[in-house]
């Protein structure tokens, strides 16, 4: 019987906790890239497929693998892949000359062109590995590394008179090896003793009278060497003789892949085909442009053509030009560096960009949501009408209908419901075009108030403030301050009715109070905040970013530290509200909180911590910012870039997200936001699996709740409190002892003292 009830409360957690199994755990991170955009595809003991953040694998079955930063890689920004098939690795070459050595899922890493103090462009743009050799074509010339040993073996300077000329391609038959630079067709006999020496190798083109620039890919097919130049390519072994030519067809890239040529051609039309040529000089086009965009890899195997497309990820067709099977990873399409918000637990990011004089970037990447693990992107492939809409820089959900409000930086304000949207601008709103630009129309900042108004950044405008009030009305809100450029971005509105209002291009921070009525001017108040005492006191004019904590408390990002504003409820008071420049200390030094560093985020979890980017990493602070909790940097975690531009926080799980310059991770944190009541606390992972040695969540409950774990008998193990919705525990007792296989208690007391038992937890064998 007691083995029957064990069994059913077993079953009764794996049911409970099925929709946590997709979470990772705490203390963990995890990457989110876009996989749409595939550059390279070679064999090797699977199909492999770089993006320029990262790459994955597809195998025999079929199944899908992830290589990146946060699982093992040691870089982000793939620049160029090459397989050896003697020691079955595959070489990773990044953009900044870093080295990865990839077998199964061991790593070596070879840093040394990266930290080398040499001079010159060190970039790679090709490998050719050959009997445990790989060949990198650099901007320097042709380092050869020794994929046994993980070390660099020589460096050939090849240029004319030893100069340092790029190399574009390397290649070898049994008796010389061939580069392609921008000296021109360069070769050198193999069992030469120093391939280092300039003068080794011999120049082929001006040999056979052609010149000596304009050279791409070379390689041998069927022992001759070919070489692709413009809209051509020449057996070279033939004194230049025209192997394959169409006037009409450039050729971008070129592949050669069971012994056949495979050419990714565009013509003026900007129509993309992917060729193959046989060593016969036989002609087959396959890819139509109705399946592919934009190609730049293929390959042959098994009769089946690979292509890496940059906009459609890896395709997959059959030599007959059918439809193509897609391959590709869930993930955000382009980089994310807009704005942040969360709705009904799903999260939504802006993916548009500006740079750091606020001109837009041109992104079309559109709005991506994650929600229950899974990304759906918002952008011309799903609606149409965003095809002419560029650079999405905030966001907003109205919690009414959850419809999509999204503002770009040139084209107005989108409103997405569904399948549906509309768009909003100077002809059909409040919405004003930029002074002297009739043709931009700015929208910089969105934020909804608790009674479902809209408030909207119109950068640029002579009004630049607006507001689409609950009932559809638009407004213009006049501002009595002048501002450099009309600048207005972030917005957010606190518990007193007000609208915080980031001014950039060094104008400060605003604060407008809108009285009864927002259509009645008569009675708005404003209030400026800038650096100086009398002035609102900020540590800059420069403001960056603002977050609004549980205490309404406004914390202020700069270009030189934080300032917070504690005097919300009484800004307009005798007093005098300024900013507080908080003092902290750290590594036994007093100083003022991120004194000098550039503030680019700011976000709040479920224990009022303050997460805190930066172009140095991340940085958790505690609830009144007086204690450095972490800070994470690409050298001490699996953050993938220390430049950080926006923070968002999922406040069912407690993942942070972080937006950085090489693409999205996050970073399951031991917070989340509270419950108002404990009516259904889970525990994840749970049952604890055999040998577990991670931390245990415990989430659904109150803030700062007493959490005990106790055994059956109701003896005491361990006891914590919850931090936020949120509490974790080691798995282990007061010793420090890991526990013993069973079913344990989990025991909550909220902050007026009820206890009751909240959930149970199993532990399995082998602790």
């Amino acid at each position: 019987m007691l083995k029957n009830l064990v069994r059913g409360i077993f079953l009764l957690l794996l049911f409970t906790c099925k929709s946590l199994i997709a979470q990772i755990p705490i203390g963990q991170w995890r990457s989110h890239f876009n996989y749409q955009t595939a550059f390279q595809v070679i064999k090797g003991d699977k199909i492999y497929c770089a993006t320029p953040t990262n790459l994955f694998s597809l195998d025999e079955e079929g199944e899908i693998t992830e290589y990146s930063k946060t699982n093992g890689l040691n870089e982000t920004g793939v620049s160029c892949i090459g397989w050896d098939e003697l020691t079955q690795q595959l070489v990773i070459a990044y953009n900044n000359s870093n080295i990865d050595v990839l077998k199964q899922r061991s790593v070596k890493n070879i840093s040394d062109i990266k930290l080398s103090l040499i001079t010159g462009n060190k970039s790679i743009h090709h490998i050719y590995c050959n009997n445990g050799i790989a060949y990198l074509s650099s901007g320097l010339g042709i380092i050869a590394v020794d994929l046994i040993k993980y070390e660099i073996k020589e460096t050939w300077i090849i240029g004319n008179n030893g100069a340092k000329s790029s190399v574009n391609c390397t290649v070898a038959d049994n008796g010389y090896f061939y580069a392609s630079t921008n000296d021109g067709l360069k070769k050198a006999p193999i069992q030469l003793f120093n391939l280092a020496d300039y003068k080794n190798w011999q120049s082929i083109d001006q040999s056979i009278g052609l010149t000596d620039n304009g050279w791409g890919f070379c390689g041998i097919l069927s022992n001759q060497l070919i070489a692709v130049k413009n809209d051509s390519v020449l057996l070279i072994n033939k004194k230049g003789e025209i192997f394959y030519y169409d006037s009409t067809w450039k050729i971008s890239s070129a592949t050669i892949s069971n012994n056949q040529l495979i050419l990714i051609q565009n013509n003026a039309s900007g129509a993309a085909r992917v060729a193959i040529v046989q060593a016969s000089g036989e002609v087959s086009a396959i890819a139509p442009a109705s399946y592919i965009k934009d190609p730049s890899s293929a390959l042959i195997y098994n009769n089946v053509i690979w292509v890496a497309d940059k906009s459609k990820g890896l395709l997959q067709f059959t030599k007959e030009g059918n439809k193509p099977t897609s391959f590709m990873l869930n993930g955000p399409y382009g980089l994310m560096s807009g704005d942040f918000t969360i709705s009904n637990s799903a999260l939504y990011i802006a993916s548009g960009g500006i740079d750091e004089v606020w001109n837009g970037r041109q992104n079309k990447a559109g709005i991506a949501m994650f929600l229950e693990n899974q990304w759906t992107n918002i952008n011309e492939n799903s609606h149409q009408a965003l095809r002419f809409v560029n650079d999405f820089i905030s966001i907003a959900v109205d919690p009414t209908d959850e419809s999509i409000w999204a503002g770009s930086f040139g084209n107005g304000l989108v409103q997405i419901i569904g399948t549906k949207t509309k768009l909003y601008n100077s002809t059909n709103s409040s919405l004003q075009n930029v002074q002297g630009n009739s043709t931009k129309c700015n929208v910089s900042g969105l934020v909804f108030d608790d009674q479902h108004n809209l408030w909207i950044s119109n950068y640029g405008a002579s009004t630049p403030l607006k507001v689409r009030k609950a009932n559809g009305e638009w407004l213009s809100i006049p501002m009595p301050f002048v501002l450099t450029n009309n600048a207005v971005g972030q917005l957010l509105t606190d518990d007193y009715e007000q609208v915080w209002i980031v001014s950039p291009q060094n104008n400060g921070l605003i604060c407008y109070q809108y009285g009864q009525d927002i259509s009645n001017l008569n009675d708005d108040r404003w209030k400026m905040f800038r650096a100086g005492i009398g002035n609102g006191n900020l540590p800059s004019n420069n403001v960056l970013c603002i977050a609004k904590d549980k205490s309404n408390t406004i914390w202020v990002g700069t270009d030189n530290g934080i300032g917070i504003i504690q005097c919300s409820d009484n800004l307009f008071g005798n007093n005098g509200c300024e900013a507080i420049l908080p003092v902290v200390q750290q590594n036994q030094y007093t100083g003022y909180l991120f004194k000098g560093e550039q503030i680019q985020c700011i976000a709040i979890d479920g224990a009022d911590q303050k997460w805190i980017g930066t172009k140095n990493g991340v940085w958790l602070l505690n609830a009144d910012g007086t204690k450095t909790l972490e800070h994470f940097t690409e050298a001490n975690s699996r953050l993938i870039n220390n430049d950080v531009k926006k923070i968002g926080i999922d406040p069912t799980s407690g993942e942070v997200f972080f937006a950085t310059v090489s693409g999205l991770c996050s970073y399951r944190s031991t917070a989340n936001f509270p419950n108002e009541t404990m009516s259904n606390v889970l525990v994840f992972p749970n049952p604890i699996p055999a040998n577990y040695g991670g931390i245990i969540g415990i989430k659904g409950l109150t803030n700062n709740a007493l959490v005990k774990i106790v055994e059956l008998n109701g003896r005491l193990v361990y006891q914590t409190r919850s931090s936020g919705g949120q509490a974790t525990w080691n798995g282990k007792d007061y010793n420090g002892n890991k526990i013993a296989s069973g079913i344990y208690l989990i025991l909550v007391k909220d902050e007026a003292g009820k206890e009751h038992i909240a959930t149970k937890i199993m532990i399995t064998g082998g602790r």
